[in-house]
């Protein structure tokens, strides 16, 4: 799929920790959170990242509240797919990525959704929950979609164990 003119790209994820985000098991992560946003925020192609409350619910039929307080949801806006493909694979962010499995629970679900939105745009969490949703019952399309559906991405195309976590 190509860019539509005068969008940029928005980016949604949750992940939801194995332990309480004061737990030593997650503190690798947590502890390198502001290292890692700061990172992003001085990359070529950064446009906004959502910051403060992004308290949310993944699921809420949920019975346990201390499930959602494990939430860790990700907002960011990119200038365009390349940009954010190179943060996410080509800095130390991969490194947080490949370990992932030792500090996240498996959603079985689809956790992660892009969209395009317009130049000046911020995306609110109520949004990305929306476009989240929308990918989850119909699919991939030009609304809401993942990796896989931009065809002009690079390092997914060629990488299994990328291709594998989506």
């Amino acid at each position: 799929m190509k860019q539509p003119n005068n969008t940029y790209l928005a980016e949604f994820n949750i992940a939801r920790l194995i332990a309480p985000k004061e737990d030593p098991r997650v503190a690798g992560f947590m502890n390198a959170i502001d290292q890692i946003n700061g990172l992003g925020s001085r990359m070529s192609g950064f446009v906004w990242l959502m910051q403060g409350d992004m308290t949310l619910t993944m699921d809420s039929s949920s019975s346990n509240p201390e499930e959602n307080t494990r939430l860790i949801p990700n907002l960011t806006v990119w200038q365009d797919a390349a940009s954010l493909e190179n943060f996410v694979f080509n800095t130390v962010h991969k490194q947080f990525f490949e370990r992932r499995a030792e500090w996240f629970e498996i959603l079985g679900k689809m956790h992660f959704v892009m969209w395009w939105v317009a130049k000046g745009h911020r995306p609110t969490k109520i949004e990305a929950m929306e476009r989240l949703e929308y990918l989850r019952k119909n699919g991939e399309s030009d609304h809401a979609f993942g990796w896989k559906y931009l065809k002009e991405t690079n390092i997914l195309q060629s990488n299994d164990s990328i291709k594998a976590a989506e």
